[in-house]
C-alpha cells in the first residue's frame, strides 16, 4: 500500500511550523497537535533514517525511544534526505521549496544536480553549482530559522561541520547559529547547552550515521539495531539535560527498506527508449523524457516493471497531491516527466553510471509505509 503525504496536518512539513507556534510566533499554527503549553525552549533532534515501523520494530535496542508516547509523520515525496529536510528547514511540501527529488533537473545545465552536494551529477567539466545555482535564489522563502530569529527567538544548528555552508543548508536551513558537532556526545553537549540561551530558543540536532549504517548494512542487520541503540542513548542523554521550560522532539526524514531483484535501468533498453536523462534515485526515479515521449515511456515502463511499480506522468504525479497540494512552476520544472516508485521491495539501479549506489542494500524514496512514516516522539 502507498501513502499519501499528509500535508497540512502530520507531516514533516508541518513540524517546524507548529513548533513556531508553540514558541509564540505570531501568524503560526499547531497543526501537529504538539499541545506543549509552557514551552520556551525547543529541540528538535532528526536522526536521518529512523523509520516508525524500524523503530518500533527494535523495542530492546530503543527503550526510551519507543517507550515515549507513539505518534508517527508523513514524510513527503519522494521520501528522501534533501527534500525531507527542505521541507523541515522551509515548513512547506517538496512542490514549494523545489527540492524535488534526490537527483533533479536545474534550468541551464545538461546534466543533473544532486541538491545534497550542491554538485552536478556524472562526468563532465567543473562547475561552481553555488555560484551558477545559488541556494538563496534556488529556494528564496524564508526559512522556519529565519522567522524563529525575527521573532526574537535564540535559534542554534548542531550539525556536522560539513552542513554549515553547504547548498542545501542556504537553501533550506538557514538562520540562527550554527555549531559543529563532531560525536553524538558532542551532539548532546551542544545541543544541551544552546537550549539555555536567550529568553526563547530553538535548537535544531541532526545525526546522520544511521541512515549511513543502513544503506550499507542494510536495516535489518545487527549493525543497525545496534547503532540504533547509541541513537537511543543520545536521545535519553539530552532529554536529562532539559531544562524545565524545555522539550525534546525527536523525528525522521525516512524509513528504509532492503532492496530484493532491482531493475538495471543500464542493462534494460527498453526501459532506455525516449529517456534523455534519468533522476531521483532508485526508490524514486524520475525519467526526463525526450521531445513527445512521455507517453510511450509511460506505457514501456509500466509494461516492463509490472506491478511492482507505479509508473505516473509528471501532471498525474502533482494531481496526486505527491509533491503537496500547490506546485510552483519553478518547482514543476525539475521534476520529472515519468516518475517511478516500487510498490514492494524493487529498485530502478544503474549498475554502470551509479555503482556505489547500486551495490547499497538498504533504499528510500518511495512511499510504502515502511519508507514513508517516521516517529514523532515528544519529551518533557
Amino acid at each position: 500500500m502507498l501513502i499519501t503525504p499528509r500535508y497540512g496536518d502530520t507531516a514533516l512539513a508541518d513540524l517546524m511550523p507548529s513548533v513556531l507556534a508553540v514558541l509564540g510566533v505570531p501568524g503560526e499554527t499547531d497543526r501537529v497537535g504538539l499541545g506543549l503549553a509552557g514551552i520556551d525552549r525547543v529541540c528538535v533532534l532528526l536522526v536521518d533514517g529512523m523509520g516508525a515501523d524500524l523503530l518500533a520494530a527494535h523495542p530492546d535496542e530503543a527503550p526510551f525511544l519507543t517507550g515515549a508516547a507513539s505518534r508517527t509523520l508523513t514524510a513527503g515525496f519522494p521520501s528522501t534526505t534533501a527534500a525531507s529536510l527542505g521541507s523541515l528547514g522551509t515548513g512547506v511540501p517538496p512542490g514549494e521549496h523545489g527540492v524535488v527529488g534526490y537527483l533533479l533537473a536545474v534550468p541551464g545545465q545538461k546534466r543533473l544536480m544532486n541538491p545534497l552536494k550542491w554538485r552536478l551529477h556524472g562526468q563532465g567539466p567543473h562547475v561552481d553549482l553555488l555560484k551558477e545555482v545559488v541556494p538563496e535564489e534556488f529556494q528564496p522563502g524564508p526559512t522556519i530559522f529565519e522567522r524563529a530569529v525575527d521573532a526574537g527567538i535564540a535559534v542554534t544548528r548542531v550539525c556536522p561541520p560539513y552542513q554549515a555552508q553547504s547548498g542545501l543548508t542556504r537553501a533550506a536551513l538557514r538562520g540562527g547559529n550554527f555549531r559543529p558537532n563532531f560525536s553524538m556526545g558532542d551532539l548532546v553537549d551542544g545541543a544541551a547547552k544552546a537550549m539555555r540561551e536567550g529568553s526563547k530558543s530553538l535548537v535544531y540536532a541532526y545525526h546522520g550515521e544511521l541512515d549511513l549504517t543502513g544503506h550499507a548494512r542494510g536495516p535489518n542487520s545487527d549493525a543497525w539495531a545496534l547503532e540504533l541503540a547509541q541513537v537511543d542513548s543520545m536521545a535519553r542523554l539530552l532529554a536529562d539535560r532539559l531544562p524545565p521550560d524545555g522539550a525534546l522532539i525527536v523525528t525522521a526524514d525516512h524509513g528504509m527498506v532492503e532492496i530484493v531483484e532491482p531493475v538495471d535501468f543500464d542493462s534494460e533498453s527498453v526501459l532506455q527508449h525516449g529517456v534523455a536523462r534519468l533522476g531521483g534515485e532508485p526508490r524514486a526515479r524520475h525519467a526526463y523524457t525526450t521531445d513527445g515521449a512521455t507517453h510511450d515511456v509511460v506505457q514501456a515502463w509500466r509494461s516492463e516493471l509490472g506491478n511492482e511499480f507505479m509508473v505516473v506522468s509528471r501532471d498525474d504525479a502533482v494531481s496526486r497531491g505527491w509533491f503537496g497540494p500547490s506546485v510552483t512552476t519553478r518547482s514543476a520544472d525539475r521534476i520529472g516527466d515519468v516518475i517511478a516508485v516500487p510498490t514492494g521491495s524493487s529498485a530502478v539501479i544503474r549498475s554502470g553510471a551509479e555503482p556505489l549506489q547500486s551495490r547499497m542494500i538498504g533504499h528510500h524514496g518511495s512511499l510504502t509505509q515502511a519508507e514513508m512514516l517516521v516517529p514523532l516522539r515528544v519529551v518533557t
